[in-house]
């Protein structure tokens, strides 16, 4: 089972130096273009934004075909993931089942309530008794994979058995997804709480903005707890800004054609660590986990601190649930060169002999 005591440790920058390559976040490393950029960070740093952000609930309610009220403004999932968990604590709900191997984050925001939480690996109905928190990634996070029809179908059934379930659906990667098609079943999807944050798809993590989408019956009564939950001003200016342009044709646009890029990015970093014998678990997002079988846990973490010294960063999956295993994101070719090369001397060093061998 993975430790609560290091779930809090996510990539992205550190209390390190600065990182020149970093492949530890799994957002969009396609740079946005100028103009757009500088459009979606336009904001009056002035003034609060409107506190009920309902220009903002508005464009997202239109881009879904819904009404504005299953629009709920974060700051960011993390945020929303907290908030979710204390609005079905309040509500009187003890029990919370996470998938394994998962963000840390579900957890922890269990834990911090006293909550008991139990692992899925599989399939929900091994666990479903009593009210239950159910948290989901599609696609999941850390590996980039998509869960089986099958699961879907698993979960439908029990959405329709169990009245007592709240399904929680981590959508952070759907804008991410560089093949096949979204698997959750439309009536699945209406179920659930849905949580997006499109600040990875644009490259912008430092802006902590996104928003849940409620489901279409909500059962457990949890919205106006949410609302209630939130801060004054959950959004800051350029959060209001960056979810205003999120449904423009010029974002989407734009979104679509970084896609080809990365996928191609990814073939060639997966190709590459394959010809150093590394193995890959398989992805259908921008971010992939994998492994060396030669390496093992100290091995890797001196290679990590080899890497962090070189001023480049992955991911090491153990809190995610994956010891023995690394993530990275599909970065720039002029990184993906630097990854290399530091990953060649590092084997070529372990290689030479210590000099009391010698």
């Amino acid at each position: 089972m993975v430790s609560a005591l290091n779930l809090h440790v996510h990539g992205g920058q550190d209390d390190g130096p600065p990182i020149e390559w970093d492949f530890s976040s799994n957002a969009n490393a396609v740079p946005l273009p100028a103009d757009l950029l500088a459009r979606l960070l336009t904001a009056d740093r002035r003034l609060y934004p409107e506190p009920t952000y309902a220009s903002v609930r508005q464009a997202l309610a239109q881009w879904h075909g819904v009404d504005a009220a299953r629009i709920v403004p974060t700051a960011g999932s993390s945020e929303g993931i907290r908030r979710l968990t204390l609005a079905a604590f309040l509500a009187g709900y003890r029990q919370v089942c996470v998938p394994e191997p998962a963000y840390g984050d579900y957890r922890t925001a269990a834990l911090a309530l006293g909550m008991n939480v139990q692992p899925m690996a599989h399939y929900p109905d091994l666990i479903l008794q009593g009210p239950v928190l159910l948290w989901l990634c599609e696609p999941c996070n850390p590996t980039g994979s998509s869960l089986p029809a099958d699961f879907w179908s698993a979960l439908a059934h029990a959405q329709r058995m169990h009245p007592g379930l709240i399904v929680a659906l981590d959508r952070a990667y759907e804008p991410l997804r560089l093949q096949g098609h979204d698997p959750v079943p439309v009536a699945c999807a209406e179920r659930c709480w849905q949580l997006y944050s499109p600040n990875k798809a644009l490259g912008l993590t430092g802006v902590r903005a996104g928003w849940m989408l409620a489901p279409v019956a909500d059962q457990a009564g949890l919205l106006p707890s949410l609302q209630h939950l939130a801060p004054s001003w959950v959004l800051s200016a350029e959060g209001v800004s960056l979810l205003t342009q999120w449904p423009s044709a010029a974002v989407q646009d734009w979104l679509a054609r970084a896609h080809d890029t990365l996928r191609e990015g990814l073939r060639r970093q997966q190709a590459a660590l394959v010809e150093r014998a590394w193995v890959h678990q398989a992805t259908c997002t921008n971010f992939v986990v994998s492994r060396h079988p030669l390496l093992d846990a100290a091995d890797l973490h001196d290679l990590n601190t080899f890497l962090r010294a070189q001023g480049l960063k992955w991911r090491d999956a153990a809190n995610l649930g994956l010891p023995g295993w690394v993530r990275w994101r599909v970065h720039q070719p002029q990184a993906q060169a630097a990854l290399l090369k530091a990953l060649d001397q590092w084997m070529a060093l372990r290689k030479q002999p210590s000099r009391s061998a010698a």
